[in-house]
């Protein structure tokens, strides 16, 4: 089957109007207050400018309100707009409410679209997604997870702590994974459930203090303590959670890509404009063979990342469930951006240290996203598994 990675018009023109919505409108502000959107009024100031400029909630169906985009479109425009850090939440699609969005439309019965999805997809609300745990429980390995729920009469009762929620101070609804059936290290036996913020069963125990601060909402940890849920508060099948989880994780793991591409666009712009003006040893910086070469391996970078996040998008608009493209993108583009923006500060050198311009900020967001969505570690082991796995039959053979 040809792999056909051409944008059509209508994301071309919408990614083009991204591109200029964010140069305009969002990055004085992001300059303004430092890549971080600290309060209510900014993020819906930006949301409001984004409606306005036609480039709000792209992802989500035209019955919410977007363009219904699939994953090679979401590229094209979500690189563009995660050139600023609040990019993303301008356009309500920063995590984690992009990811609920996408599995809300997919797996959620019509009354809970309506209740939950909409008001999320408009922007009246945020959400979080619980599924990690403190050590012992849920992390790299899902299968670890502890959190319980039991059937009750009318219900369920969740008891459990969930740690590093990300976006949970504030958020509307929490989308919560718990143990429905079996023990800790089985492969099955999660069931999501919906909990409404105000439920007295849920609490916000504490911000965890984190090398990055952009993403809204902090990152959290949750206590479920006896928190009473009604049966349709369950999204999704009893017992299905962990399949479930797949339809909200790869394409996540895809988005997360796409936006930090952006920022590091925006890093290589910021050190070509001061090698291109900078001079120093009778020469401009750029003249210099190692800047050079440096610019050169950021573009490279970059055009990598672009092309495997292609990749495994055209797997997933396929039905494919692209496990090893998802991994393989994750892995290198969290590193090549890592990458891209740390030569971009050297090259910047006393300047890209300071507070002057933001490339201190984007070294320090970028660098959890190793980690975050499964670290480099745990998608190497992956793929490296799926491969030996494939010469094992292949021997057999």
């Amino acid at each position: 089957m040809p792999v056909d990675l051409t944008p059509d018009d209508v994301v071309v023109g919408l990614a083009q109007r991204t591109a200029e919505f964010v140069r305009e409108v969002v990055v004085p502000v992001e300059e303004q207050h430092r890549g971080i959107a600290h309060t209510e009024e900014i993020r819906r100031d930006l949301q409001r400018a984004a409606r306005e400029a036609g480039v709000f909630a792209p992802h989500v169906g035209r019955e919410f309100g977007g363009y219904g985009l699939d994953m090679r479109g979401r590229a094209a425009v979500f690189e563009e707009a995660g050139y600023s850090l609040l990019g993303p939440l301008a356009l309500n699609i920063a995590a984690p409410d992009e990811g609920n969005m996408h599995m809300l439309e997919a797996i959620a019965t019509q009354e809970q679209k309506e209740r939950y999805l909409r008001p999320l997809a408009a922007g009246e609300l945020r959400s979080c997604f619980a599924m990690t745990e403190p050590a012992p429980g849920a992390g790299s390995d899902p299968s670890a997870l502890a959190t319980r729920a039991e059937r009750v009469e009318g219900g369920w009762r969740i008891n459990g702590r969930k740690w590093f929620i990300t976006g949970a101070d504030g958020a509307g609804f929490t989308i919560c994974m718990a143990r429905s059936s079996g023990e800790p290290g089985d492969a099955g036996g999660a069931t999501m459930f919906l909990v409404d913020a105000d439920n007295p069963g849920m609490k916000v125990i504490r911000h965890i203090e984190t090398l990055d601060e952009s993403l809204y909402g902090g990152h959290i940890e949750l206590e479920f303590d006896d928190c009473h849920v009604p049966d349709e508060a369950v999204l999704g099948e009893v017992d299905q959670g962990f399949r479930y989880a797949q339809v909200r994780l790869g394409p996540a793991r895809m988005t997360h890509c796409m936006r930090w591409l952006g920022i590091a666009r925006r890093a290589q712009d910021i050190a070509a404009g001061r090698a291109a003006q900078r001079e120093l040893f009778g020469s401009r910086l750029g003249d210099l063979g190692m800047v050079q070469q440096m610019i050169a391996d950021n573009e490279i970078d970059i055009a990598a990342s672009r092309g495997l996040i292609l990749r495994a998008c055209w797997e997933l608009d396929q039905g494919q469930h692209a496990s090893a493209a998802t991994s393989i993108a994750k892995t290198f583009c969290a590193e090549a951006v890592w990458r891209v923006v740390d030569r971009s500060l050297q090259i910047c050198g006393s300047l890209g240290v300071s507070g002057d311009i933001l490339l201190g900020r984007f070294l320090r967001e970028v660098r959890p996203f190793r980690i975050y969505d499964g670290p480099s570690e745990t998608h190497r082991w992956a793929i490296a598994r799926r491969v030996i796995r494939q010469a094992s039959k292949a021997g057999a053979r």
